[in-house]
């Protein structure tokens, strides 16, 4: 789903629109630089800086250094993140941190559509939690249209306010987690939500 979004699919059938607008695959790099995108297992570049890694749409988009920086400290005290890591590099930093950092990154050009495949579904519990609260952090201080895949519907419930549960490709129901959970459309949707302990 996320690749048909960002245009590194395209549709068997229909058409793929974002925010009512047809996407434009003659022009995918301007496309792409309105959306933020943060994947599993953080996905930084090793050989790169943390700062670097952070900063590298902004560069490319040349940016000032000082509307650079101001950005970067912004990101970096909203999740929480040591300012002494800017010259570290990602395998110096935990897990957790990594993903902290992929966040910012994705966040870096302050996108109104940011896309996370399973960002944290390599985390142990703990660290998972911390994360939920800074994910939580950032959705209240910048507004914006947030794309979470997950297979853990405990994750989705604690942090989306709609669920659209897909089974083989097909939406098999949406809505709100108290709708959902209170009215599943199938055995499916309902042993899904029962297994993961969900409730409205």
């Amino acid at each position: 789903m996320l690749q048909l979004i960002n245009g590194l699919v395209l549709p068997d059938t229909g058409n793929v629109l974002i925010d009512g607008v047809l996407l434009d695959y003659a022009n995918l790099t301007h496309v792409r630089r309105q959306m933020g995108y943060a994947v599993q297992g953080a996905g930084l570049f090793p050989h790169m800086t943390i700062y670097d890694n952070v900063t590298l749409m902004a560069r490319l988009e040349s940016w000032s250094s000082d509307r650079i920086e101001q950005r970067y400290e912004y990101l970096f005290d909203l999740m929480d993140l040591d300012k002494d890591f800017a010259d570290r590099f990602p395998n110096s930093l935990s897990g957790g941190q990594q993903q902290r950092v992929s966040l910012c990154r994705a966040m870096m050009l302050n996108p109104p559509l940011l896309l996370l495949d399973e960002p944290f579904s390599a985390l142990d519990p703990i660290t998972r939690r911390g994360i939920h609260k800074e994910f939580t952090r950032l959705q209240a201080a910048e507004s914006r249209t947030i794309i979470l895949v997950t297979h853990d519907i405990a994750e989705a419930a604690e942090l989306a306010q709609q669920l659209v549960i897909l089974k083989e490709g097909k939406i098999v129901q949406q809505g709100t987690l108290q709708a959902v959970a209170e009215d599943p459309t199938d055995e499916y949707v309902a042993n899904l939500m029962r297994l993961q302990g969900v409730s409205p």
